[in-house]
């Protein structure tokens, strides 16, 4: 059987180590990841998504990740709305 991965202190700890270390000085990304995991707790699902090729292409061009920035885009645009 498939052990899931739950969001854990030590997961959270490398996501974090890995964005200041990424960051190179930027830390605003770091606290939108910390503000974000604050107030989003909901677990991840899985879906089978389809993008266009070209969009997928932009997103993976800078490397491993993409998945991650494809997420925070969506949520970046769901947030906006909330707004409005």
């Amino acid at each position: 059987m498939k052990q899931r991965k739950g969001v854990t202190r030590r997961n959270a700890r490398r996501k974090i180590s890995r964005l200041s270390a990424s960051a190179e000085g930027d830390a605003g990304l770091l606290t939108q990841f910390q503000e974000r995991r604050r107030r989003y707790k909901a677990r991840k699902k899985q879906i089978t998504l389809y993008l266009d090729a070209d969009v997928l292409e932009w997103f993976k061009r800078a490397g491993r990740g993409y998945q991650t920035r494809i997420n925070q885009a969506l949520w970046d645009v769901m947030k906006e709305e909330r707004n409005h």
